[in-house]
Formats: structure tokens, sequence, C-alpha cells
């Protein structure tokens, strides 16, 4: 295998394969939210405990995220378009079984094998994209189509949850799954065409599979217990220090192996490196922020779920502007890092309007604002994200790089949710201590004024996060803007004096 300037021509029928990626993508990041509409009307049709119920989001993150490396490296062995196909269809099987649930077993059951194929679909999906789009361009638009659905789908399924809750059941909130995911494999079976040659055959690394799926289970399952148990609690600890030697061992296997899993070239390049960390840490902003603005206004405003998704609307809007008109036309022109560091201060701004909620606030002269802004500036710092996540690298390594950047966000996930929950915890039972004389007085205006204290408190952490998010993305991202003619190239670093090189695609010839 060798690198060269040949340029291949592009497939005629990508955009339409870009349609069909787009709507399994929108799949996914819906599901992660609709369930969250659904879950208290499927626990109270189930008779599932409240101490079993976090069961229904957990089981599906921790196949989902401890898979997510070995779906990767499958899309690369087996080929992206059967593993988009198997997983879509694995999918929807699976979303079948959870509405025809009878029990709580068969729905934590379901979850668990929608997070398995769902860790196949996500991967192949994005590398679908990288190496199909190889012109500048074109590359830069698909990115931003797909940026502005994995940012605001997650608000989209909000509303769809609540629509399908009230108006039909909780069971419709699995079974919407299906059309999605027929008519997607349909669409992919018949125009996908994945470039030849482009797969990496290499045997598959079984060590690297289970010390990586047991690390990463290790890792989300940690945090998952963080928010119910605890920060001492010592299965909490335990599992922390056992996520730590499992992805100890798990790099100094990838190694020293002939065909790793996990090639370190793909996570060492400082560009690509720089992606996943400041992905990882923006995601963690973005969780806490959906988790307290739902409740703010579910509980504190009493919107219904409906509302509450309609509610969410202008952060769909940010994300989609941001992504399509700012990233997607801005990132053939300037470098990526001067799109993802600014990005992410302006969302760090949205958020810090935020930090001023208190239960009477105004949803039209703070909330919206301050959603657009989060919107405009994550949407914005997405697409360069996305694309330049598996940007230069070799087609035969598409698939683990783009399973890095759905791990990033999925671990980026748990910890945002436990973290910024426990903090939020924290800070109103230490208001509603210091203000006890107005539980006396009226125990239900102490009860709203802690959480939303709670709420501003941990906020104020996603503000520092995202702030942090924009400095990491300044500092190791060094790739200049992409070049507008596809070429072979490196992975975009700087030169050694500290002058941008453009960043190319590499064209591979076999």
């Amino acid at each position: 295998m060798s690198k060269t300037a040949d340029i291949r021509l592009p497939d005629p029928s990508r955009w339409k394969a870009l349609a069909f990626i787009a709507l399994a993508q929108l799949m996914v990041v819906l599901d992660a939210t609709i369930v969250n509409i659904a879950l208290p009307h499927a626990q109270t049709a189930l008779g599932i405990s409240d101490a079993n119920k976090q069961w229904v989001i957990t089981a599906y993150a921790l196949a989902f995220g401890g898979l997510l490396l070995f779906g990767g490296r499958i899309a690369d062995l087996w080929g992206r378009k059967r593993t988009f196909v198997v997983g879509l269809i694995g999918f929807a099987l699976a979303s079948a079984l959870g509405g025809a649930a009878q029990n709580q077993g068969m729905l934590f059951g379901s979850r668990a094998l929608q997070g398995v194929f769902g860790a196949l679909l996500a991967p192949a999906a994005l590398s679908l994209l990288a190496v199909m789009f190889t012109d500048a361009k074109e590359r830069a638009k698909a990115f931003g189509i797909y940026g502005a659905i994995a940012g605001g789908g997650g608000a989209v399924g909000l509303i769809l949850g609540g629509f399908l809750t009230q108006a039909l059941n909780w069971r419709w909130t699995f079974f919407v799954n299906i059309p999605f995911a027929v008519v997607a494999a349909s669409g992919a079976y018949f125009v996908i065409r994945e470039p030849a040659g482009s797969r990496n055959r290499s045997p598959l690394d079984i060590p690297g599979v289970v010390l990586s799926a047991l690390g990463l289970v290790s890792l989300v399952y940690g945090f998952t217990r963080a928010e119910s148990a605890g920060w001492s609690d010592a299965l909490t600890i335990g599992t922390f220090v056992a996520a730590g030697a499992l992805l100890l061992a798990f790099v100094l296997t990838e190694s020293r192996v002939a065909s790793p899993l996990l090639p370190l070239r793909v996570v060492l390049d400082r560009n690509r490196g720089g992606v996943y960390l400041s992905l990882g840490l923006a995601v963690i902003a973005m969780f806490g922020l959906f988790l307290f603005l739902t409740y703010y206004l579910q509980v504190v405003r009493g919107y219904s779920p409906i509302r509450t998704g309609f509610a969410f609307l202008p952060m769909i809007a940010g994300m989609i502007t941001g992504s399509t008109q700012i990233g997607a036309r801005l990132m053939t022109r300037v470098p990526a890092r001067k799109l993802m560091g600014p990005g992410f201060l302006t969302a760090a701004v949205g958020m810090l309007l935020l930090t001023q909620l208190e239960i009477g606030s105004s949803y039209t002269t703070l909330i919206l604002p301050a959603q657009l802004l989060l919107g405009l500036g994550m949407g914005t710092a997405f697409m360069p994200a996305m694309s330049l996540a598996t940007h230069g690298v070799e087609p035969r390594d598409s698939g683990v790089a783009s399973a890095m950047v759905n791990t990033s966000q999925q671990v980026g996930g748990a910890i945002g949710t436990a973290l910024l929950n426990t903090i939020a915890a924290s800070a109103a039972t230490a208001y509603a201590t210091s203000h006890a004389a107005l539980g006396a007085r009226d125990p239900e205006l102490l009860k709203l004024q802690s959480m939303v204290h709670g709420f501003t408190g941990a906020i104020w952490w996603a503000v520092g996060i995202l702030v942090v998010a924009s400095a990491i993305a300044v500092t190791f991202i060094n790739a200049g803007r992409p070049s507008t003619a596809t070429a072979s190239g490196g992975s975009g670093s700087g030169d050694a004096d500290g002058v941008e090189d453009e960043f190319k695609v590499p064209v591979v010839a076999h």
C-alpha cells in the first residue's frame, strides 16, 4: 500500500448516501434522549423500582461505550457498508424488543442490544463519510450536515419523545426507530459504494478488544455509579482503579502487538488527540446542560414534556446554523483551531448566561439567547472537529479513528451527567441546610430554590470546562486550512518552524 497523488474519482452517489447516513445518525442521537422522556411511564408500566430504573440508561451506555473501538475495527475489517447495514438491522430488532418488553429484564436486555449494534453503526457511519468525501469543500458540507445532526438531534429527541409519550404511549419511543432503520438500511444497501481496497484485513487484536471493552465499561460504570452511590463509595473507587489498570494494560498491549485494535498513531497525532480531548470536554458540559435545563423547565417552571422539547428549538437552530453556515463555509478558508477555539468560547458565554438562572427567570430574555449562543458555538466547533478527527488517517484506520470520536463523546457524556449532577446535588444540599429557616415557612419554595442554586453552581463548572476545551483546541490543533484540491499529504501537523501546512486528504493506491 502506498500513497500517491492520483486523484480517485468521487462517488456519483455520495450525496444520496449522505442522506441515509444522516438518517441513521439522527436515529442514534434521537434514541439517546427520547428514552429519557419515556422512562417515568415505562417504569410505572413495568413495575421497575427506583433503584433499578437507571439501568434503562446504563445498560445502553455500558454496551455502546465499551464496544465502540471494537465496532470501529470491525468496520475496517468487514467493510463499512456491511457493518453499517448490520448495525441498522440489529438496532431495529433491539428496538422492537424494547417496545414489546413485558418486564424489566426484557427492557434492560433490549437497551444493551441497542448499545451493541449502535457501537457497530456509529463508527461505520462516520468512517463512510471520511472515505467517500475526499474533496475539501464537499467534505466541509457533508460534515456540516453530520455535525448539525450530531449536535441538535438530542433536542429533537426531547420533542419527539414528549409527543409520542403523550399522544400514544412509551412503547412508541422504541418502535419509532424501526422505520428510521429500515429506510436507512435499504437506502444504504442500494446507494452506498464503499471505495475499493480500503479495508484493514489484519487479524483481530483479541487482547485489545477484551482490555478496551472491560476498561471502558468500568470507566462508564464508575461515573454512572458515582452519580447514585457517591464518589467515596468503595465500589465506585474500585471501579475507577480497575478502569485505570485495564486501560493502561490496553495501551501497553497496543504498543507491542503487530495488528493493534487502536493503532497508537491514530491518537498520538497532536491534531486528532486535541480533537478527541476538547470534544470530550465539551460534551461533558453539554450533557450536564441538557439534564439541568430539562429539570428546570419541567420541575421548576412546570412545562409539559412536549413544551420542554420545543423550548430547546433555539439550540437546535443555533447548532444547524453554526455547523452548516459558519463551520462549513469557513472550514476551507481558516484553520480548524480558529473555528473550534472561538466556537467553544461562544458556547461558554451562552453557558455563563445560564448561571443567572432563578426560579422566575424569563425564557425569552435569558434562556433563549443562552441557547442560541450555545448552539452557534457548539455547531461551529463540532463541524471541523468531526472532519479533522478522521482527516489524515489512512482509509484502513478510518473506522477506528471514527470510533474514537464516538468514544470521546460517550465517555464525556457519562462523565458530564455524573460529575455535574453530583456537584449540583451537593450545592443544593448545602443551600437547603443554610436556609433551614425558609424551609420551615415554605418547604416547597426552599426545594425549588435549592434545586436552581445547585444547577447554577454546576453550570459554573461547565463554563470552566468549555474554556479549557477552547484552550486545548487552540494549543494542540495546529493543522492549517484544508486544501481545496484532493491530494496526498500528511496528517496536517504544522512545520517545525511553526508555519502551518495545509492538511490534505490522503489518497491511497492499492
